[in-house]
């Protein structure tokens, strides 16, 4: 499995290839719309994502010492957002997910693309994610 900073440098490469904002919107509605499938019985008011604007549930297990991320979003662009981060930190090991910097989200001009509210969700998502893996840390100690 690549790391979190190698998958980040897979992200970058493919954000470069689009000049055009418009193209980079379309890729994250891409990322998006391939996203796996949530459960429908995940999809519950205590794993909404609070300080999004759009609806965005989040559910983590821990397996084999590495936190595995499942999400949805009602919107496109949210659910690009939510997808880009799962395939970044999803099956990486607590710790790792914890200590990342996720400097590849300013290198893609992710921030730069959103609106300031669908920002503060971007920020609140990672928030959630890394509190997931603090949580499945504290269990394991």
């Amino acid at each position: 499995m690549a790391s979190i900073k190698e998958i980040g440098q897979e992200l970058i490469e493919e954000f470069e290839i689009f000049d055009d904002q418009m193209d980079r919107y379309e890729h994250l509605i891409d990322l998006g719309n391939a996203l796996p499938e949530m459960k429908p019985e995940w999809k519950t008011e205590d794993r909404l994502v609070k300080g999004c604007q759009s609806t965005v549930w989040l559910y983590a297990e821990a397996e084999d010492q590495k936190v595995k991320f499942y999400a949805d979003s009602n919107t496109v662009i949210t659910k690009g957002i939510i997808a880009l981060l799962v395939r970044a930190l999803s099956e990486q090991k607590a710790d790792d997910i914890i200590a990342e910097d996720l400097a590849f989200i300013d290198k893609i001009g992710l921030r730069a693309m959103l609106t300031s509210q669908r920002s503060n969700g971007l920020t609140a998502m990672i928030q959630r994610m890394k509190l997931y893996a603090l949580g499945f840390k504290n269990a394991a100690q």
